[in-house]
């Protein structure tokens, strides 16, 4: 039975282990907390997981929350004004729910379940030394704990990583209390709010320790005026804080907040970090060599919503590598096809899309935005892109190809309209002879009343995903 050593109980390094395990390898956890530990600190994230990577998770039996975390529908796009009101706003449909499990519960449920599955649990802060020795006695050491020492053994891959500084300062808070959106009551959908210039404010349902709740994430522009958390370490001036510039910036969401609170004293956290992608092989003072697992070699920043969607893609991946691998040596040939294999299939897209939307958007972008309140294809398939970042590719960063995409709907909406004109003619004809043939009855049939296909009134939603 070959022997593998995995360092770090997040996403990825726990959803790797389990898996391995489950595939009857001899697995040792590193952790450096408990299983109570970690369910009792701070948040550690915000994450919602896209359908992709909750296939992964049920398809390893790890879905435990999936009846009582909220069913997240669509995906919502605002966008301030000058004036303070939204210039923009929409709901995509998503085409499969979507949910949020606080990092707290799933890791802390994971952990537990991987030691009852017979793996081996270390808890202890792993050093470079001890990967060191770890390296001679492990077939395999896979390091998913994506900071402190460790990640200094993988180089920073320049020609990956435009940004050299920290793109947005973040704060996160967790509560209880949030209203709905008035204009759709009954829809549970992440929120992503733009204010150009500012910064963004994400609002997500998520199933934290104390049950439902919402993740309120601000990303501010580095010395801008939502850059004002740092050095808060009280949680109820952190909350006050965030409600603060959503008065001044959001104030359709600040509206829904009369009676938030903080879902438990840990639930706040504020950061920053530079988006990086780091070379995938660690080397170890004694010659061995370890691969690096998800946010250790590719840290994107969080505004599109994919540290955790592609840890889980990446633990997917590279699980497949491994049992493809079979008994043959895991030497660094192997590390590097195998992170290659994640790189272009998730890697490279959701940092090509990341990076894009840090930046101040050029105008074929902002033009995508606004025809999402104007067509819903658009906006459906801009809110699909988070679990598929891949088709981004062929419609938002060429402004020639997003031009092409929007004649193709316009296109599509006006033979929509123009059947919807034929199907009402044909109606209102078929309504006048049934009229004389039945004696101007009231109660006769009308042939071609029904709705057409392709019109506006038969496609359009009236209320987001919670009106199908």
């Amino acid at each position: 039975m070959r022997k593998i050593l995995v360092v770090g109980a997040g996403q990825s390094g726990l959803q790797l282990a389990v898996g391995l395990r489950v595939k009857g390898y001899d697995v040792t956890l590193m952790s450096n907390r408990t299983a109570d530990e970690i369910r009792t600190g701070r948040v550690m994230s915000t994450q919602v997981m896209f359908d992709t990577a909750l296939r992964h998770e049920r398809d390893l039996g790890l879905d435990f929350w999936a009846r009582h975390a909220p069913r997240i529908q669509g995906l919502g796009v605002s966008v301030a004004g000058p004036d303070g009101t939204r210039a923009v706003d929409w709901l995509g449909r998503l085409r499969a729910y979507a949910q949020s499990v606080d990092q707290r519960v799933k890791m802390a449920g994971w952990l537990d379940a991987f030691v009852q599955q017979g793996g081996q649990l270390v808890v202890h802060s792993a050093s470079v030394a001890d990967l060191d020795y770890f390296s001679r006695t492990y077939d395999l050491v896979l390091v998913a704990a994506g900071k402190g020492e460790l990640v200094s053994m993988f180089g920073r891959d320049e020609a990956r990583s435009p940004y050299g500084s920290p793109q947005r300062a973040l704060a996160v808070s967790y509560v209880h209390g949030l209203a709905p959106r008035p204009e759709h009551p009954g829809t549970e959908a992440v929120r992503c709010n733009l204010v150009p210039g500012v910064g963004e404010l994400f609002v997500m349902p998520t199933l934290t320790t104390s049950g439902r709740a919402d993740i309120l994430f601000w990303e501010g522009v580095p010395g801008g005026p939502l850059d004002v958390f740092r050095g808060v370490n009280d949680p109820a001036e952190h909350l006050a804080l965030t409600l603060d510039l959503m008065k001044a910036f959001t104030p359709w969401e600040h509206a829904r907040t009369a009676e938030v609170e903080l879902t438990d004293a840990g639930g706040t956290l504020s950061g920053r970090y530079a988006p990086t992608v780091r070379n995938p092989i660690g080397r170890l003072p004694g010659g061995g060599a370890v691969l690096g697992v998800a946010d250790v070699v590719v840290a994107n920043d969080p505004i599109t919503g994919q540290g955790a969607n592609s840890a889980a893609k990446c633990a997917s991946s590279y699980l497949s590598s491994i049992l493809m691998h079979g008994d043959k040596p895991f030497d660094e040939a192997w590390m590097k096809a195998t992170f290659d294999k994640f790189w272009f299939t998730t890697g490279k897209p959701v940092t090509q899309w990341t990076n894009a939307m840090l930046a101040p958007p050029p105008g074929h972008v902002l033009e995508l935005i606004g025809a999402g309140g104007r067509y819903q294809d658009v906006a459906d398939r801009f809110a699909n892109g988070f679990d598929d970042p891949a088709d981004f590719d062929a419609f938002f960063y060429d402004p020639q190809d997003a031009a092409d995409y929007l004649a193709e709907v316009r296109g599509t909406e006006a033979a929509g309209d123009a059947g919807a004109e034929a199907g009402a003619e044909a109606g209102a004809g078929a309504e006048a002879g049934g009229s004389e043939a039945a004696g101007g009855s009231e109660a006769a049939a009308v042939p071609g009343s029904r709705s057409v296909p392709g019109s506006r009134a038969a496609s359009a939603p009236t209320g987001g995903p919670a009106a199908e």
